[in-house]
């Protein structure tokens, strides 16, 4: 194909656009979409598209066909497929990742987890111990924790676990595209089960986990639940299975003072809570929100029994 196959005018596109936007409002779609997957996809910016100004233009190249760019519009419109796994890109902090329906969508409510830990570090009487330890991202999904993690704390060594081994390939894309794979080791495994050799080393453990009790599975978003994939929502039958496997053995892997710090669904911060109390050794247990003022993170200090 060649780059005249792919280039159309500006009126041509214009029109395209102007069609969008009402089968949008029509169909209950975000009309900033249609601009989302423009900028993505045709050599235009956002003030051109404001103004109006792309109708005056002679041609504008895309990354495809206008046929193409209208199939992937009718998978947003009939198949709810997310924005982001038609551009095959979301912004995270101050990142650009690379996301497919191999991974979860990076959630801005996820963006808090490394400013938790670096307060929760900065409180802690061996922060700069912790702060140059080991620490892991728990289910890595894309890598937007693990990656969020090597830029709060430069001088850690940051591990990335995913049991899915096309998650991880997405995870290490985006280390390099954030020129931080020098930084991140990925293991291929279930939890804690690839980790054994880091036993007791962990100066955190951190993780955003399948936490949708199964049960409310069908009531997500059909661009949710028809499209992300089901092992990184489902946490069983109470949404607790896996925030469990963490909170019952991270504390064979922590070191004495170490972090322990997850993301769960608005509502189930007392039953995380009674959760770690149960195991008897961790301390500081505190429910953090959201910036809609939901309960939405729950951290820890492991203590050791004497």
């Amino acid at each position: 194909m060649t780059a005249g196959d792919r280039a159309v005018t500006g009126a041509a596109l214009w029109a395209w656009r102007e069609q969008a936007l009402a089968e949008a409002q029509a169909a209950g779609v975000d009309a900033d979409e249609v601009d989302w997957l423009l900028l993505a996809v045709a050599e235009v910016d956002r003030l051109a598209l404001r103004l109006g100004t792309v109708q005056a233009q002679s041609h504008v190249a895309l990354r495809y066909p206008l046929a193409e760019l209208e199939h992937r519009w009718q998978q947003r419109l009939i198949q709810r497929t997310p924005m982001q796994y038609l551009v095959g890109e979301t912004p995270w902090r101050d990142l650009m990742l690379t996301v497919s329906p191999a991974v979860l969508i990076p959630r801005p409510e996820t963006e808090l987890i490394p400013d938790l830990a670096e307060a929760a570090i900065a409180r802690s009487p061996i922060g700069d111990q912790l702060a140059q330890g080991i620490w892991v991202d728990m289910g890595t999904g894309s890598g937007a924790i693990a990656l969020g993690l090597a830029q709060t704390f430069p001088s850690a060594q940051i591990l990335a676990v995913d049991f899915s081994a096309e998650a991880l390939a997405i995870a290490q894309e985006n280390a390099n595209r954030a020129g931080l794979q020098n930084r991140i080791t990925f293991y291929n495994g279930s939890w804690f089960e690839p980790l054994t050799s880091y036993r007791g080393r962990l100066s955190a453990v951190v993780s955003n986990p399948p936490y949708i009790p199964s049960a409310l599975l069908p009531t997500l978003q059909p661009e949710v639940i028809n499209h992300e994939p089901a092992s990184a929502l489902d946490g069983g039958d109470d949404g607790l299975n896996d925030l469990r496997i963490l909170a019952t053995q991270a504390p064979k892997f922590l070191v004495p003072g170490g972090l322990w710090l997850v993301e769960m669904m608005a509502g189930q911060g007392e039953a995380v809570r009674e959760l770690l109390e149960a195991q008897g050794c961790y301390r500081d247990i505190q429910i953090c929100l959201d910036l809609a003022g939901r309960d939405r993170f729950v951290q820890a200090i492991y203590a050791p029994k004497p």
